[in-house]
C-alpha cells in the first residue's frame, strides 16, 4: 500500500521544525527525549492512514477506539498502540498519521504505518522518503538534513503480514517457492536494504522490532480444531526474528554512528502468556471483539458489543492485542534489560549523541 506519495511538505516541515532541537516542552509538559519519531510499519501500529484508503484493513468506526480519548481513529485497537506509549514516554505528543497530519502536529514525527502493509511492499515507501529528503536537501543542503535526522527516532514494525497475508495464505505460491529460512533471508534481506538506504539518507536511531507469537494469535487458533496454539506457525517465524538479531549486529558494526535496536516482542508475549495472572489478564485464548471459535474467524464488525472486562483480555480482535497489552510492551521496550530490548533499550537510545560521519 502506498501512504506516502505525497509526503514531501511532510517531511520538509517536520525536519525543519522538529528535528533540530530537543529542549521543547511536550504536551505533557515533560523534556522531549528526541525531537521526533518516524514510523514504518503495518497495522499493529497505524493510526489512521488507511482511512481514505480504497482498503478493507480499516479500523475507523466502533468498537475500534473505544477506550481512546476521542474514539475512534484508525488504530487496531481498543485504545493505546506500542507507538502511542513510547511517545509519551519520550516525552512527544502521539504521532500523527500522514494522511490526517496538518499544521503544528507533523513537527514531532509523522506516522507512516498501514495496515496489510509488509517488508516485501516497503520499497515504494522508502522510494518515496528518499525523494523527499533529496526535495529538501536541495533546499536547506544535504548535510543540514542529515544532520537532523541523525538525532530523531525512526521505529520500524514489519513483516507480520509478510506471513499472515502471505505465506500463510493458500492462494500465495510463496510457501512453495521458500522454505521457512530460506523465506526469512528473502525478507531480511530486503530490509537491510531498506534499512541501509535510511541510514544513508541521514538516520541513525532505529529500533526495530521482532514479530510475536504469531501462533496464538486468536485467528490461528481459529483454525486449530482443539484451540491451541500452533507450533508450526510460531515455528514458522523463529528463523525472521533470529535473521533481524543477526541483522542488528551487522548493521551496527558496518554502518558508522549508527545506532539499531532489537525489540523482542515474541519473549514478551511468551512471558505474558505463561504468566497472565502476573499482568492482570484472564483470558488469553480469545478476542475482546470477534466472531466464531476464539473470536477470531471474523474480525469485529462495525458497532459489535465488545467484552466489557478489556483489561483480562490479552487480544482485542483476531490479529491485535489489546491496548494493556500495548502499554506493557511500549514500557519494557522503553527501559526494558537485554532480555527484552538489544542491545539497549530506547530509553538508552535516545540518550545517544549520534550525528552523521
Amino acid at each position: 500500500m502506498e501512504v506516502v506519495a505525497a509526503a514531501v511538505m511532510v517531511v520538509v516541515a517536520t525536519v525543519m521544525g522538529g528535528c533540530h532541537g530537543q529542549d521543547t516542552a511536550a504536551a505533557g509538559g515533560g523534556r522531549e527525549l528526541v525531537p521526533a519519531m518516524f514510523i514504518f510499519g503495518d497495522s499493529l501500529i497505524d493510526n489512521g492512514n488507511n482511512n481514505n484508503l480504497p482498503s478493507f484493513a480499516k479500523a475507523n468506526y466502533f468498537p475500534y477506539g473505544i477506550d481512546f480519548n476521542g474514539g475512534p481513529t484508525g488504530r487496531f485497537s481498543n485504545g493505546y498502540t506500542i507507538v502511542d506509549e513510547i511517545a509519551e514516554l519520550l516525552g512527544l505528543p502521539l504521532i500523527p498519521a500522514y494522511s490526517e497530519a496538518s499544521g503544528d502536529e507533523i513537527l514531532h514525527g509523522v506516522n507512516y504505518a498501514s495496515a496489510a502493509a509488509g517488508i516485501l511492499d516497503v520499497t515504494g515507501r522508502n522510494f518515496n522518503f528518499e525523494n523527499t529528503l533529496d526535495q529538501l536537501s536541495n533546499t536547506l543542503g544535504t548535510e543540514a538534513v542529515s544532520r537532523s535526522l541523525g538525532q530523531c527516532l525512526f521505529f520500524m514494525g514489519l513483516g507480520s503480514n509478510d506471513y499472515l497475508n502471505n505465506y500463510l495464505m493458500p492462494n500465495y505460491p510463496t510457501s512453495n517457492q521458500y522454505n521457512a529460512q530460506q523465506y526469512a533471508n528473502l525478507l531480511v534481506q530486503q530490509y537491510t536494504n531498506q534499512l541501509t538506504r535510511l541510514y544513508n539518507l541521514g538516520a541513525r536511531k532505529f529500533v526495530i522490532t521482532g514479530l510475536g507469537v504469531m501462533g496464538c494469535i486468536p485467528s490461528i487458533l481459529a483454525q486449530s480444531p482443539v484451540g491451541q496454539c500452533s507450533d508450526a506457525v510460531n515455528q514458522l517465524v523463529q528463523p525472521f526474528n533470529a535473521n533481524v538479531k543477526t541483522m542488528i549486529n551487522n548493521l551496527n558494526a558496518r554502518l558508522p554512528g549508527s545506532q539499531f535496536i532489537y525489540v523482542n516482542i515474541a519473549s514478551m508475549f511468551q512471558d505474558i502468556l505463561a504468566r497472565p495472572a502476573a499482568y492482570g489478564f484472564r483470558v488469553t485464548n480469545r478476542g475482546c471483539c470477534g466472531i466464531g471459535r476464539n473470536g477470531g474467524q471474523v474480525t469485529c464488525l462495525p458497532f459489535q458489543t465488545p467484552c466489557p472486562n478489556r483489561d483480562e483480555y490479552v487480544f482485542w480482535d483476531a490479529f491485535h492485542p489489546t491496548s494493556k497489552v500495548n502499554v506493557i510492551v511500549g514500557r519494557r521496550a522503553f527501559n526494558g534489560g537485554l532480555d527484552v530490548v538489544y542491545p539497549m533499550n530506547i530509553q538508552q537510545l535516545a540518550a545517544l549523541n549520534l550525528q552523521p560521519n
